[in-house]
């Protein structure tokens, strides 16, 4: 994890902050799951077909913001995983574009309101169905986000006819009121109809819904904080269970009531969803363009993994380094090593790969 961070931020170091953060979260509805799922199976059933899906889409989108440059060229991009509980998997990705996103452009891009019915019944139907944040509060004391009486998104937002940027990076989305122009449906939520207007819309792009057809929170950032919130920090651990072990043989004597350290046990928790996509060897994170981890240490200091048969060798030909290799390159005596000269040892990696044989390679590509 530290290592993934440190990667996300040599992309902040490199382009600068990232232009949008987007988090796709999988539809247990999609086509290509359900009739997959046997009579009477849902798709909690089935997580190797979640999970195989899931993948596929994710890809797809990628493609489609990086190929098809729906947002515009993009530089780069990093996405994580995420569980939780026993919920469905979602992505938190990041994207870094080329031209940056005016404030003037984001209602073309981004929409926190309900569509029109007589413009696009399509876009309200997905938008309806997966956009929809609760409704919590005094609406629903039992909806999850609910912490101490609470919304933990700070939701119900407030009504506003225009978009307007904010201090913490993220813009505050235009959300009219159904007397100046906005839209509202009503939703029945145990066995009462409440009546939804913009307030509860959770900001979305309307290609991007329409097209993937499930729950894509597209927010424009310019803040570092995303960077922290994907990688869920440093110092943040994994989710524990606490189990009891009991003996169930009625013929075998009972443990030991006082011993709570063979009564309890303490293990990490890891979802079903999660143990699928780890099973299939899915990846959990992933960048592009490729970070080169550069090594720095004190002459002769370099790490050095021997084992009892190996000790005497690896003391006398101690192994090549990225940075030793470095400095073999800035003593060539050709035209590689002349350029080299005028590099940092940070910019290496731009006009050179490091090889299997453990020295820099000059690029033909890029």
């Amino acid at each position: 994890m530290q290592e993934y961070i440190q990667d996300a931020m040599t992309f902040v170091r490199e382009y600068g902050r990232p232009y949008l953060f987007i988090t796709f979260t999988c539809n247990p509805k999609w086509q290509e799951i359900t009739p997959l799922l046997l009579p009477g199976q849902n798709a909690i059933h089935r997580h190797d077909i979640t999970a195989r899906v899931f993948k596929q889409k994710l890809k797809s989108l990628i493609n489609f913001i990086t190929k098809l440059h729906v947002f515009g060229s993009t530089r780069c991009w990093m996405y994580s995983f995420e569980w939780q509980k026993r919920g469905l998997p979602h992505a938190h990705i990041l994207v870094w574009l080329v031209d940056k996103i005016r404030a003037e452009n984001i209602d073309s891009l981004i929409s926190a309101e309900i569509p029109d019915p007589s413009t696009d019944q399509l876009l309200l139907d997905i938008v309806t169905a997966n956009m929809i944040q609760g409704p919590c509060g005094n609406l629903n004391r039992s909806s999850p986000c609910m912490v101490d009486g609470k919304c933990t998104k700070r939701f119900p937002k407030d009504f506003t006819n225009d978009t307007v940027t904010h201090v913490d990076g993220y813009p505050i989305y235009r959300r009219r009121s159904t007397e100046n122009g906005g839209q509202s449906f009503i939703k029945t939520i145990s066995n009462a109809d409440i009546d939804i207007d913009n307030r509860w819309v959770v900001p979305y792009s309307p290609l991007l819904s329409k097209t993937f057809n499930a729950h894509i929170n597209v927010e424009s950032c310019s803040s570092v904080k995303s960077i922290k919130y994907i990688c869920k920090y440093v110092n943040k651990r994994s989710d524990i269970a606490v189990f009891k072990i009991e003996n169930t043989d009625v013929h075998s004597p009972p443990l030991n009531q006082n011993d709570e350290i063979t009564n309890y046990k303490i293990g990490r928790y890891v979802s079903s969803n999660e143990g699928v996509w780890r099973i299939f060897g899915f990846p959990i994170h992933e960048r592009d363009p490729a970070v080169i981890h550069l090594a720095a240490h004190l002459e002769n200091g370099q790490r050095v993994y021997f084992t009892n048969n190996t000790e005497l060798d690896r003391a006398i030909n101690p192994p090549k380094t990225t940075l030793t290799e470095f400095f073999e390159l800035c003593n060539r005596a050709d035209a590689f090593g002349a350029f080299a000269q005028t590099l940092l040892y940070s910019e290496v990696p731009r006009y050179f790969t490091w090889a299997q044989k453990r020295k820099w390679i000059p690029r033909k590509q890029g």
